[in-house]
């Protein structure tokens, strides 16, 4: 009999699948209709070139290019038990707190408030290609323009609020709200700067003021139930109700939502490969994965843990069934 190949559909669906085990034999183990060696499985995520640019095929039908957010942040993937290699490197992860090795992963989101649609995203990998965090989030910006996404606001937080950044999506006339470090310097009057810190903001107040070596923003500032201060500050100068700036700085938050999802429905850390090419395919499938749910939260109002905890009671009644005839 002919051994099972391997396939996209048949790792993305097992990905879906699967409650806590990710690995080439656990694949083999179950593969339906014949039967598959783990190394069919191994050979196939090693051997494939799949490429980030290629999830906009499963992107585009889910966008409205000319409304929406586009959010982009990093997280890493938690990789604390593998060798590290050209993908997992020691490197802070805010899930703990701390360093830990993993794989970072910076993301591009589309999201109107109702969807939540990856349309690209970038292995941080500086040892292999040279770029940081900053060089990948702008490379995804200068693709989304050459796609032609008018987005509402781009969002993003203190790490991306870097001058180069902000002029960028300036200069692609898009309007952006950003997290501002609180050693920001900003002026209201020339050539006098302060720390964004010690400008005086009363409270809901949204102020024009000159971010240094950017110009002109609103700014403003909020305060969580636990004391925590956080500046927010926006090229679009028309954004002056206190409610929308901090409405739609509030959508940012999306992408934290769409990282936990992604983290828990996929397995999307949890492949045991060694290669770094396995993990760059299993990654891919992942997003492949992370699609078909979305696509059926859309459709069908189900949640991406509901339809992954489906799977496992279907299991459940069968073996019930088999087991009390």
């Amino acid at each position: 009999m002919q051994k099972q190949k391997c396939s996209l559909g048949l790792y993305r669906d097992f990905l879906l699948a699967s409650q806590s085990r990710f690995s080439a034999t656990a694949l083999a183990r179950v593969a339906p209709r014949a039967s598959m060696h783990h190394d069919a499985v191994t050979n196939w995520l090693d051997g494939s070139t799949f490429s980030p640019a290629e999830i906009w095929n499963q992107a585009q039908p889910f966008v409205q290019r000319q409304s929406g957010y586009l959010v982009s942040d990093d997280a890493v993937l938690d990789q604390r038990y593998s060798r590290e290699n050209g993908l997992v490197k020691l490197q802070y992860s805010g899930n703990v707190h701390g360093l830990v090795k993993g794989i970072g992963l910076v993301n591009l989101l589309w999201t109107d408030n109702e969807k939540f649609v990856p349309v690209d995203y970038r292995l941080y990998q500086p040892d292999v290609d040279g770029q940081d965090k900053n060089d990948h989030f702008q490379e995804m910006l200068k693709r989304a323009k050459q796609r032609r996404f008018s987005p509402w606001y781009v969002l993003v937080d203190c790490w991306y609020g870097a001058v180069k950044n902000l002029k960028l999506i300036r200069s692609q006339r898009w309007h952006f709200i950003c997290n501002l470090k609180s050693n920001r310097k900003v002026s209201v009057v020339k050539g006098e700067y302060v720390s964004i810190q010690d400008l005086h903001l009363a409270n809901r107040q949204v102020r024009q003021v000159w971010l240094k070596e950017f110009g002109f923003v609103l700014v403003c500032k909020t305060v969580a139930k636990n004391g925590d201060e956080r500046y927010l500050a926006t090229n679009d100068v028309s954004l002056t109700s206190y409610e929308e700036f901090t409405g739609h700085a509030d959508s940012r938050w999306k992408i934290e939502e769409f990282h936990r999802g992604l983290k828990q429905t996929t397995g999307i850390e949890k492949c045991s490969a060694t290669s770094h090419q396995s993990q760059k395919t299993h990654i891919f499938a992942a997003f492949m994965a992370f699609f078909k749910l979305e696509r059926a939260r859309i459709k069908a109002g189900v949640s991406w843990y509901e339809q992954k905890l489906s799977i496992s009671r279907i299991s459940i009644t069968n073996y019930l069934n088999y087991a009390n005839p």
